[in-house]
């Protein structure tokens, strides 16, 4: 596909300059002037060395083909160290959604460790070593000392009693994003270094950057989609700072590419903790700017910022979670139906009965005479909370004729996700709401999620064959497989309107 480096929106014809531009460059502006006068020296930082024990972290949790590039190196006389967000998950006894390893070998010396190996990247270049069809990444100090430490007229002091290893170390971490991120872990001495206060930030439940949030984000607005979804999958709080600098610099993302935003996106929605990011993309000013078709739901039905309440975007989204995970993740087509399914019935409302024969017939492959003859035997009590819900006394002609009528909307909503036209104007009635009309589902995406929903339209599907049992396989999940993402799509909408009934038998 084809991936804009550029700003990824586009402006106004009668503007010179687009609203969202100027309004990253104002917010990034603003920003530089209170780092300014931020005092450029900082007190000497504390730092602490815990013994994985007493954090209850052992050598079993860590994966095993992760082991195995670990001992590799320290069979050869390397120091070896996990680093990031695995250190932090092990932490929290939370499977971490992959391994990091950083270590004092070249990049050449840990290719020639390994057989199946090979060095990726040219701005900043990494090993991938491949392990029981696995890649664990291994990046080395020697590369990373290359990188410019940050320096915006901000200085920080080297820790007291700090040798030389402990300097080295130190200014690694100092590259990363945010505190609770900022920790190494040496599973041969046992020993996690936390120079930038990770340990009590993750105790605090806070993602805090290190450093000043605004020059942090300033420096690398993809740290604040990071930031979202950080917080999103932990359940954490952001230091004041922090958000305040989220919610000032939330348009400076628009300068990301579309490719990077829709890494970030299936990050935050495909990995068991979609619910949390779109909330958290909404109480930011962020889902405005992402997601506007969704944003204009949420205002048209009076959803503040902070609200609490639910609805049934969040409710889909919300069971999409219980079924995946950090290390279940499903493919982006799976998130980008759900939210075209929604913004379908959200724009026409339908009977209850209607929505459930369509999650049957898209389970089935089209089959609408099998789905049909389950829907009207459904007795069960649909949620009576949804706006997009109206009940009605539906013949069966008139009922399959809806069901035909609200895939072909899905259909709709699709097309109109990936036409900046239509994105422009979802929020235009609202003149407070930042200008975007971005989109960053590519034409592959796109096509992949019309199939998942078409057979309803078209008929049933002569080659395809329908799930049998409720097991989700993971693997075809993430894969994209249509079968599995059919199933997974249709169990959701089904359990969503029917929420006292899994499903299970019919789906």
């Amino acid at each position: 596909m084809a991936i804009s480096t550029s700003f990824a929106f586009s402006c106004r014809p009668h503007f010179p300059l687009s609203q969202s531009m100027r309004k990253v460059f104002m917010s990034c502006s603003a920003a530089i002037e209170a780092i300014e006068e931020i005092d450029s020296g900082k007190e000497p930082a504390e730092w602490k060395r815990f013994n994985s024990k007493e954090l209850g972290i052992s050598s079993s949790m860590i994966a095993r083909p992760t082991r195995v590039v670990l001992n590799g190196l320290k069979s050869k006389g390397f120091e070896v160290y996990l680093v990031g967000g695995c250190v932090r998950d092990l932490i929290l006894k939370r499977t971490p959604k992959d391994f990091d390893i950083i270590t004092t070998a070249e990049l050449k010396e840990v290719r020639r460790t390994f057989s199946h190996c090979e060095i990726v990247g040219r701005r900043f270049p990494i090993c991938h070593v491949h392990v029981d069809d696995e890649v664990v990444e291994v990046s080395s100090f020697h590369t990373s000392g290359i990188r410019p430490v940050r320096n915006l007229g901000l200085s920080f002091e080297k820790p007291v009693d700090c040798d030389e290893k402990d300097h080295f170390r130190w200014r690694n971490c100092l590259r990363r994003d945010f505190t609770i991120n900022g920790l190494m872990f040496d599973p041969y001495s046992k020993l996690i270094y936390d120079y930038m206060g990770g340990v009590d930030d993750i105790r605090k439940a806070k993602v805090q950057t290190i450093g000043p949030a605004s020059f942090s984000f300033i420096e690398d607005c993809a740290r604040i989609l990071r930031a979202i979804r950080i917080a999103a999958r932990l359940g954490f709080r952001f230091g004041r700072e922090t958000a305040l600098s989220i919610k000032n610099l939330s348009s400076s993302v628009l300068r990301l590419d579309r490719g990077r935003l829709l890494m970030e996106m299936n990050y935050m929605l495909a990995y068991g903790s979609a619910e949390a990011s779109l909330r958290l993309l909404w109480k930011f000013g962020l889902l405005d700017i992402l997601l506007p078709i969704q944003a204009a739901f949420f205002v048209r039905h009076g959803f503040r910022r902070r609200d609490k309440r639910s609805n049934l975007l969040l409710s889909l989204f919300s069971n999409l979670d219980k079924l995946v995970a950090p290390d279940r993740p499903c493919h982006s087509s799976l998130w980008v139906t759900i939210l075209a399914f929604h913004k379908a019935l959200s724009d026409q409302p339908r009977d209850p009965l209607v929505v459930a024969a369509f999650s049957l017939g898209v389970h089935n492959g089209g089959d609408l005479s099998e789905a049909l003859s389950i829907a009207k035997r459904i007795s069960a009590q649909h949620d009576g909370s949804f706006h997009e819900l109206e009940s009605r006394d539906l013949d069966l002609a008139p009922l399959k004729e809806e069901v035909v009528e609200l895939a072909t909307s899905v259909q709709r909503a699709l097309t109109n996700m990936t036409d900046e036209y239509s994105v422009s104007r979802a929020m235009a009635n609202y003149p407070k709401a930042p200008y975007s009309d971005l989109v960053f589902i590519p034409l592959a995406l796109y096509l992949k999620a019309c199939k998942v929903c078409q057979c309803v339209r078209m008929g049933r599907e002569k080659a395809f064959v329908a799930k049998q049992g409720s097991k989700i396989d993971y693997e075809l999940l993430a894969s994209g497989s249509l079968q599995e993402v059919r199933h997974v799509f249709a169990r959701i909408v089904f359990d969503t309107i029917y929420p006292l009934n899994t499903g299970e038998d019919d789906t």
